[in-house]
């Protein structure tokens, strides 16, 4: 964990900033490669790119401060401006939203271009969580005895403030505060492995001639159950049927991915 990288007087480089970075170059690599490949305009390609940027972190910080609205009303200003605070499924919505109204705008299947992005947005994804890790911003999850159980006390959220909410875990300490030191599970390190493996898995398939809107149809099967299964070990309060907000988004997100690949197979064989 290492939320500062590089210090210069005034001048500081973020581990979390830095693999932000590094996951939006890789994912705009891998998608200009493969609209190149389905002969998709790559100046096209750029300006997803750039899109996906703008929209992602609008999105990611909106959902952000409807989560968190009560401290937002309390300071509206240092809680929109503040360079932390950020949730995925908020950016990928809006970006998802905003990218379809410019490829209809544009005349260009959507599906085609989903399916293009789909590895790119999977491996992005993991590489942000690293920076997630470096950061310690309370991405991390619940106490571990396991022997790769990492210290989060120098992050940028400690233990002792981000668990002061669960009391299912405060009750284990002295005085019921969980100290700093604790190990926990490094689920962004979690997220990355699995994500590295979704990536693989539809990089093998980005070939098939499997119809338009398949490939984003798996990844977000895979993507949603990903995160599903992470939340169990994550520190994110449960709102609904003893779920997280996000378990709620990707059990929605692999329903509509189930829905498309099946309807997509009946199509395919239909034309077979």
């Amino acid at each position: 964990m290492c939320p500062r990288i590089v210090e210069i007087g005034p001048f500081t480089i973020y581990g979390y900033g830095l693999m932000l970075a590094t996951g939006f170059i890789v994912a705009s690599y891998l998608l200009t490669a493969e609209l190149k490949r389905k002969k998709i305009d790559t100046n096209f390609g750029n300006n997803v790119t750039l899109i996906a940027i703008i929209a992602g972190v609008v999105g990611a910080k909106i959902l952000f401060l409807l989560e968190n609205w009560g401290p937002f009303m309390v300071d509206p200003v240092g809680l929109t401006f503040s360079p932390s605070g950020l949730t995925f499924y908020g950016g990928f919505l809006l970006a998802t939203l905003v990218i379809y109204l410019y490829a209809k705008h544009r005349k260009i299947i959507f599906l085609a271009v989903a399916d293009s992005a789909a590895p790119a947005l999977i491996l992005g994804y993991g590489i942000a969580r690293i920076g997630c890790h470096l950061a310690g911003d309370g991405d991390y999850g619940f106490p571990t005895t396991l022997p790769w159980g990492t210290d989060y006390s120098n992050g940028t959220y400690p233990p002792s403030v981000a668990f002061r909410d669960f009391p299912e875990i405060t009750s284990r300490f002295p005085g019921g505060v969980v100290p700093n030191n604790v190990l926990l599970h490094p689920t962004p390190v979690y997220e990355f492995i699995l994500s590295a493996f979704i990536f693989w898995i539809l990089w093998r398939l980005r070939k098939s001639s499997a119809p338009d809107g398949k490939l984003f149809s798996i990844y977000l099967i895979l993507a949603g159950v990903e995160r599903f299964s992470i939340e169990f070990l994550r520190l994110n309060p449960r709102i609904a049927v003893g779920m997280s907000e996000a378990q709620l988004i990707a059990l929605g997100l692999v329903a509509i991915g189930l829905a498309g690949w099946g309807y997509l197979s009946k199509f395919s064989t239909e034309r077979a």
